[in-house]
């Protein structure tokens, strides 16, 4: 009579019927190794080692991401912090860098991004980005806003989000 090794849940570390690594049929369930995977970066994040108002590069991954396509500006919407979208001119290098330009000045006053901070991105299509900042201590910095202000005003004009304390 053979024995089967268990685990603490009692299953079976098999790979025959019923167990993990195949459904019964002779198929396999595991996924496809990764250079067969369709590239599809939706987040990263960059961290702030120097001035926090100057443009800053986004990973050479997501521009290649971007498949040739080299859009003028992006719109960053500040997560948990209403409808506004801030308008943020790109500039590529020739070399396949992509970098937050004019306007991210403006974004990153009223965001309170500073020196240490790591700021996450989530591509949402369309040209738009949802940003999360956290600071140096890795915790998310929470913004809310008072107000629907659309993209319509002027970036010049910086309203920033109202940190809660």
């Amino acid at each position: 009579m053979a024995s089967t090794s268990r685990t603490r849940t009692g299953r079976g570390r098999g790979r025959g019927r019923g167990g993990r690594g195949g459904r019964g049929d002779g198929s396999s369930s595991l996924p496809p190794p990764p250079s067969t995977l369709p590239l599809i970066i939706e987040e990263f994040f960059i961290v702030v080692y120097e001035d926090p108002l100057v443009k800053k590069a986004l990973p050479k991954k997501f521009a290649d991401y971007l498949d040739g396509q080299e859009p003028a500006k992006v719109y960053l919407r500040a997560a948990d912090c209403g409808p506004r979208l801030w308008t943020v001119e790109v500039l590529f290098d020739g070399q396949g860098r992509m970098y937050l330009d004019k306007g991210w000045e403006n974004f990153a006053i009223a965001h309170g991004v500073d020196f240490g901070c790591f700021v996450h991105f989530k591509y949402e299509g369309d040209d738009v980005l949802t940003v999360k900042v956290f600071d140096g201590t890795m915790c998310r910095k929470y913004y809310y806003s008072d107000d629907d202000d659309t993209d319509d005003e002027s970036d010049d004009d910086v309203k920033p989000c109202i940190h809660p304390l």
